[in-house]
C-alpha cells in the first residue's frame, strides 16, 4: 500500500491528478477560523466528560458544535457549487454532478 494521500477537493487541469479546491483568502480564513473555534468547543465537551458534568449540558455543547461543522460545511457547498461545479460544467464535465448527489446525500446522513 502506498504512502500518497489523494487530496479530495473540487477541481483541476487534469481530473486524474489530485483536485483542489482554490478558496479566496478570506474564506480560508473565515474556515479556518471556524474550525479552530470547533476545536476548542470539542476540546471543552471533552473536559465536560472528564468532569461529570450534567448530560443535558453536554449534549447542548454537541447540538452547539454540530450547528458549527453545518455552517462550515454550507460554506464550502456554496463555494463548490459556484466554483467548482459551474466550472467543470462549463468544460463540459456532467461527471460532476454525479459527484455533487453524492456530496448532498453525505450531508444529508447527518
Amino acid at each position: 500500500m502506498e504512502n500518497t494521500v489523494k487530496e479530495v477537493a473540487c477541481h483541476s487541469e487534469d481530473v486524474t491528478s489530485c483536485r483542489k479546491s482554490h478558496h479566496p483568502e478570506r474564506v480560508k480564513k473565515d474556515l479556518t477560523n471556524r474550525l479552530n473555534r470547533i476545536e476548542g468547543q470539542i476540546r471543552g465537551i471533552k473536559g465536560m466528560v472528564d468532569k461529570d458534568v450534567y448530560c443535558d449540558d453536554i449534549i447542548t455543547q454537541l447540538s452547539a458544535t454540530q450547528s458549527a461543522l453545518n455552517s462550515v460545511a454550507k460554506i464550502l457547498l456554496e463555494g463548490h457549487l459556484k466554483g467548482c461545479v459551474v466550472d467543470r460544467l462549463s468544460e463540459g464535465d456532467e461527471e460532476v454532478l454525479d459527484e455533487l448527489v453524492v456530496t448532498i446525500h453525505k450531508l444529508m446522513k447527518k
